[in-house]
This record gives structure tokens, sequence and C-alpha cells, in this order.
């Protein structure tokens, strides 16, 4: 039962490890190219703020775009791009190509939201696309929003590092409370052994004493006989 409960234990500390470091993984790579124009290997993630492509992608979605040669797209192909539109110039948005076209010599893709069917108010240029659209996650967008969040970073990092550190800290203070009972029970055999020796030694001090007497009183018996015979001779002599 033991055995099997630490094993348990060694386990729920590895999940809670690992989780903690995708968590911490996954804080690191939305806070650095979610909404930045950032992203790994091409890829570009980017939060739905708005209905636009509902039949596509709706607010809250995490949508994937991936880096391409403006030349290589075609009408019907979804991109990320940065608005040009004064009323929100700078703007990350994904939309639908309607037809190529130019602009101001240049060319240029007419873009509109699936959702109204109208035109954007202005072209998209290439060099403002970023990328085209290649995926989305459903709802993601509210999950890394509130990973980005005080909260989130609480709940979803500082939490599970904070039960591994107590998990580590409570395996620790149980290993020294071992070390200090396999020590006291060392100590402990130490002394039996100890008390053994000096037992067996006042047993042999003991043997020891009562040879003595042994002989002692047997010196004294030799000694007495030899008076007796002694005695016995000199009284014979003068009869």
């Amino acid at each position: 039962m033991k055995k099997a409960l630490d094993i348990a234990g060694k386990v729920a500390a590895t999940l809670v490890l690992v989780f903690s470091i995708c968590i911490m993984i996954f804080t690191i790579v939305s806070v650095n190219t979610i909404g930045k124009d950032k992203g790994l290997f091409g890829f570009k993630p980017y939060i739905v703020l708005s209905d636009s492509m509902k039949d596509t992608f709706s607010v809250g979605d995490l949508t994937v775009s991936k880096t391409v040669d403006p030349q290589t797209l075609q009408p019907d192909d979804i991109i990320t791009f940065k608005s040009i539109d004064p009323s929100n110039y700078g703007a990350v948005v994904t939309h639908k190509i309607r037809q190529i076209t130019e602009y101001n010599g240049e060319p240029a893709f007419i873009t509109y939201g699936t959702t109204t069917n109208s035109d954007d108010s202005y072209p998209v240029p290439y060099d403002n696309v970023i990328g085209k659209y290649v995926f989305r996650m459903p709802k993601m967008g509210y999950f890394f929003e509130f990973l980005r969040s005080p909260a989130g970073y609480v709940t979803l990092i500082l939490l599970p590092f904070l039960i591994l550190i107590i998990i580590q800290a409570i395996k620790f203070l149980k290993l020294v409370r071992q070390y200090k009972l396999e020590q006291q029970a060392e100590l402990d055999i130490q002394k039996a052994n100890i008390e053994a020796e000096r037992q067996e030694a006042q047993k042999m001090k003991e043997e020891l004493e009562q040879l003595r007497a042994q002989l002692k009183n047997l010196e004294g018996e030799n000694s007495d006989s030899n008076i007796a015979v002694s005695g016995f001779n000199n009284s014979g002599g003068e009869a």
C-alpha cells in the first residue's frame, strides 16, 4: 500500500510539473506572439475580435495564419493583413479575397467579410499581407487572454508550482525524518552492542573472580592437608 502511494505521489508530482511547464511555455508564446505580428516557423496566431467572418470563425476563436508570397494568393483565399483604412489604420484583419486589383499603381487585393458580404473600404496592398489563414482553434482566444491575465498566471502557473514545491517539501521532510529514524535506529543498535559487550565483559570478570576464588580455596585446602600430614609424621616419631 505504501509503495503504491509513493508511486502515485511521484506520478502526480510529474504531471503537475509537466502541466506547469507546458502552461509556462504557452504563456511565453502567447505573450510574445498573439496579436504582435510575430510567430513560430511562419505561423502567426491572432484572437478573433469580431464576427465579420462568422461562417469561418467567430469571436473568441484563435486563428492561425502562415506567411506566404502574396503573388501566390487567389480570390477566395482568406488572408490576414494590416488595414490601411483610416478608421482602423494598422489593425489586423482576417478577411476573404474577392479579387485582385491595384492601389496607387501597386498590386492589391479587394477583401470582404463573409458575414455581411460587403467589401472593405480600402484595398490591401501586397506589402500589408501578413499571411494566409490556415486554421482556427475554437474559443482558445479566451483561454489565452485569461492565460495572459494576472488571474490566469496565478491560477495556471503560480498555484501548480506552489503545489509542486509543497509536494517536494513534504517529500524532503519525510526523507529527513526517515534519515533521523535510521540514524536513531543505528545508534540504538550500537548502544545495544556496547551494552551486550559490557555485559559479556562483566560476565567474564565474574567468572574470573569465581575461578580465582576456587583456586584460592583449592590452595588453602592443599596447605591444610600438608600441615596435617606433617603433624601426623611428628607424632609417630616420639613413640
